[in-house]
């Protein structure tokens, strides 16, 4: 199942939790895609468990689950560089070649989702984070 959620990110958990207990779906079973500002943009990883990183939508789920080792997808979309500059930075729209990037990265992300699937988790992270469309997109120009 694919949900995306209408509530404000910063309310994510909210919208995850209701999903999760209308469905009776296990927090094992739980794959949260979202952009991650940590990450260059184009550079997509998955993860399983730990922090919510300064995350708000996922500090969110983690207040409204009891357990956070979830799986995620982080998608890369680069940091502007200011803090005081990030709120405006994730509500606008990338550039061309920064988003051209991030959906090959997405791309990469659908690709490995089969493996994810039938639980080849390692098999599925080596194989996104070693393709080179979902690697960190930052060259030396």
């Amino acid at each position: 199942m694919l949900a995306m959620p209408t509530t404000f990110m910063n309310h994510s958990g909210q919208a995850v939790r209701a999903i999760m207990d209308y469905y009776q779906i296990d927090t094992s079973s739980l794959l949260v895609a979202y952009d991650e500002l940590d990450l260059p943009p184009g550079t997509a990883r998955l993860k399983q468990g730990g922090g919510h990183g300064g995350h708000n939508g996922i500090r969110d789920i983690f207040r409204h689950l009891p357990e956070h080792d979830f799986l995620r997808l982080r998608i890369g979309i680069g940091h502007p560089g200011v803090r005081d500059h990030v709120t405006d930075y994730v509500l606008s729209r990338p550039s061309a070649s920064e988003e051209s990037v991030i959906r090959q990265s997405i791309s990469a992300a659908l690709e490995v989702l089969p493996a994810v699937l039938e639980g080849q988790l390692a098999h599925a992270m080596k194989n996104l984070h070693t393709n080179p469309a979902a690697a960190d997109q930052t060259s030396s120009s």
